[in-house]
């Protein structure tokens, strides 16, 4: 018997059930997604019929094929708009990517991981893993780091628990201990370094997006690979990335994402 139960109850299991359809990256039959849900059949039957129902999702009757629904991209465009720091930012990725003819990462902390929200590609562009839209895994990505090393105590040790912390190059750290004492090194020179840790010949300079409280709005990366440049070139942007960052930091404060009164008190 499969388990029941939700500590986020009906609302929980819905979203556990998007999730199962989104990640499957294509229409997905009723008994692929039974094979990998943690509900009885008749639970996940109504599932899928209620978010049908709603728009969330939509079912080829033809083919039998469940798939993420049009009222998501109205969601997902709203979400963009409000919460993401992708229209604010993006004159001052265009204004990085102009002067240092690199790949240009915006990125947001998303349960623990980093969610990549907008990019700008180089004048000679790369293929590596990060795209906007795509989550990747912070504990070996520069701009995930950057973010994680100005997180406050508690946050920081919710994100950690997150981390599989799956070797994926020989350069991949892949202990809380070891990214623990490199996240002190991030604080001390004020950027993050990808080393190759996520992907074989791929590197960047990354910073975090700062409140004037120093919340962690967002992180911002300068991305290249080992044949075009090295880390030390790279490093040498950090003061312009930086700049970057505050500018993105201002404009968002002052129109997204206002302090809340308790803060702008003291």
């Amino acid at each position: 018997m499969k388990a029941e139960g939700h500590p986020d109850g009906t609302v929980g299991k819905a979203l556990d059930v998007l999730d199962m359809v989104a990640g499957h990256g294509r229409p997905v039959r009723f008994s692929d997604l039974l094979a990998q849900a943690q509900y009885p059949k008749a639970t996940l039957y109504r599932l899928l019929q209620t978010l049908t129902n709603q728009g969330m999702l939509m079912l080829d009757p033809d083919l039998g094929t469940y798939a993420l629904g049009l009222r998501l991209v109205r969601l997902a465009h709203g979400a963009w708009a409000q919460s993401s720091l992708a229209p604010i930012a993006r004159p001052w990725l265009d204004e990085l990517a102009a002067q240092t003819g690199e790949t240009i990462h915006l990125a947001q902390l998303d349960q623990g991981q980093v969610l990549y929200i907008d990019k700008c590609n180089a004048a000679r562009p790369v293929e590596m893993f990060a795209q906007a839209g795509k989550v990747g895994p912070a504990y070996c990505t520069g701009v995930g780091k950057a973010m994680l090393a100005w997180l406050p105590p508690d946050a920081l040790d919710d994100a950690l628990a997150r981390q599989s912390f799956h070797r994926h190059t020989p350069q991949t750290l892949t202990s809380r201990e070891a990214l623990l004492e490199e996240m002190e090194a991030i604080r001390r020179r004020g950027h993050a370094w990808d080393h190759e840790e996520h992907e074989a010949g791929i590197i960047c300079c990354a910073v975090p997006i700062l409140s004037r409280a120093g919340r962690v709005m967002g992180g911002l990366s300068v991305t290249s690979t080992t044949a075009r440049t090295t880390l030390e070139a790279l490093g040498a942007r950090a003061p312009l990335i930086r700049d970057i960052a505050a500018k993105i930091a201002a404009a968002a404060e002052s129109w997204r994402f206002p302090e809340p009164p308790s803060a702008q008190a003291s």
